[in-house]
């Protein structure tokens, strides 16, 4: 029976869009400054903010080093997948215009298909109107933490750093 004294926040559904209320529940202690703000966030589908800042500089002329472009999008597909155990796997992308300082990155993630624990996201970057990434993501939902996997429980070597797997 429902309870009719619940509210609107109690049943996280946004009585306004008749949708979902959904949460972020993957890569929860990310760097926003150095991958991007969340703007908008649906099932399968995000939209993210990564404005640019002087650690991301490679040059004097002010072009942002494609490696942040790229992490933005990677945390943009995993945003949309939104499992707390999702791990990239591949990905394929195109950096079709330069990036520099100052400017701010809008990036839209979409799951374009799902098989079991396969996903694939397409994820499109752009400045203003212009777009300045695209790429294919392809993750995979796991069980455990990636790091946490059997196949790491079972190996007592040291790394190569001399440390060794703690559990």
């Amino acid at each position: 029976m429902e309870n009719k004294d619940q509210t609107e926040e109690d049943l996280d559904i946004d009585f306004d869009e008749g949708k979902e209320e959904v949460f972020i529940r993957t890569h929860e202690k990310i760097n926003n400054e150095l991958c991007g703000e969340v703007i908008l966030v649906e099932q399968g589908y995000i939209e993210t903010r990564l404005v640019t800042v002087p650690e991301m500089v490679a040059d004097d002329v002010g072009l942002i080093h494609g490696g942040f472009i790229f992490s933005a999008a990677d945390y943009a597909a995993m945003l949309a997948v939104n499992e707390k155990n999702v791990v990239l796997v591949a990905s394929s992308c195109q950096f079709l215009s330069p990036v520099k300082f100052h400017d701010e990155v809008n990036f839209v993630a979409k799951v374009r298909h799902k098989e079991g624990r396969k996903r694939n996201i397409n994820v499109e970057g752009f400045v203003l109107d212009i777009k300045v990434f695209e790429g294919e993501f392809k993750t995979v939902i796991t069980d455990r933490h990636v790091l946490k996997l059997k196949l790491l429980e079972d190996n007592d070597e040291p790394l190569d750093n001399g440390s060794t797997f703690e559990q």
